[in-house]
């Protein structure tokens, strides 16, 4: 195991064709009830999905200005480095607005570039959300998951994200396993996410070794590759 940053497994359910959008699929609530059983066994200490997926979690507030003018230097931000479980996104242009430092009890970390406003910053700050950046403009992965290893001490990482940034954890070779649940549906959607949307054209076909294939409740199958 890589001890400069934490194992990261990708856990998803996607469809037979891969697609990851599952609003109008009958099964849904099987499928996320076994979701989240498999979850729990994987022994996660955080959490990781993008800023899009985390909408509905974080609410919406309103971020006031400040009223002081000093620039806010661009260090990371620890409100508690001591929690039992992490609830990440990133987040580069710091869009949301967050109501609450945790969800259902697990603390709030935001990935950020250094791009954000110092009003965003101080915002976060009184809300007592943590906060890494992870580049001046762009998101350097690796960058960050040694930051959440070092300063939260996250030795488990379960990948949740949408296509991309599951495509962006593949491009750079970050993740070390797939738990992927097959659910029982044939979607056919045409440009809608899939479970990896790394780039236009030729992929990166990165080559599995499988751990193993478990039969679940509802006809779902839960394959394990190693990476």
């Amino acid at each position: 195991m890589n001890t400069a940053r934490p194992y990261v497994i990708c856990h998803m359910a996607p469809s037979i064709d891969g697609k990851i959008v599952a609003t109008n699929w009958a099964s849904i609530k099987s499928i996320s009830a076994e979701y989240e059983r498999t979850a729990v066994t994987l022994d996660g200490d955080a959490w990781i999905i993008g800023r899009i997926s985390m909408e509905p979690y974080a609410g919406k507030s309103k971020v006031p200005r400040r009223k002081g003018k000093e620039r806010i230097p661009r260090k990371d931000f620890i409100a508690d480095a001591d929690a039992q479980s992490y609830a990440i996104v990133i987040d580069p242009a710091g869009k949301l607005t967050w109501r609450s430092n945790a969800i259902d009890d697990e603390h709030v970390i935001t990935v950020l570039s250094e791009r954000v406003s110092d009003d965003y910053l101080a915002f976060l700050q009184s809300r007592s959300v943590s906060y890494v950046f992870g580049g001046s403009a762009s998101i350097d992965l690796r960058r960050v998951l040694a930051k959440l290893r070092t300063k939260f001490g996250i030795r488990r990482l379960l990948l949740e994200g949408g296509g991309k940034i599951n495509g962006s954890f593949l491009s750079a070779g970050l993740i070390d396993e797939l738990s992927i649940l097959i659910s029982p549906v044939a979607d056919g959607g045409i440009a809608t996410p899939t479970l990896f949307d790394a780039r236009v054209g030729k992929g990166f076909a990165r080559k599995l070794r499988l751990i193993s294939v478990t039969r679940l409740k509802s006809d779902l199958v839960w394959l394990r590759y190693g990476m």
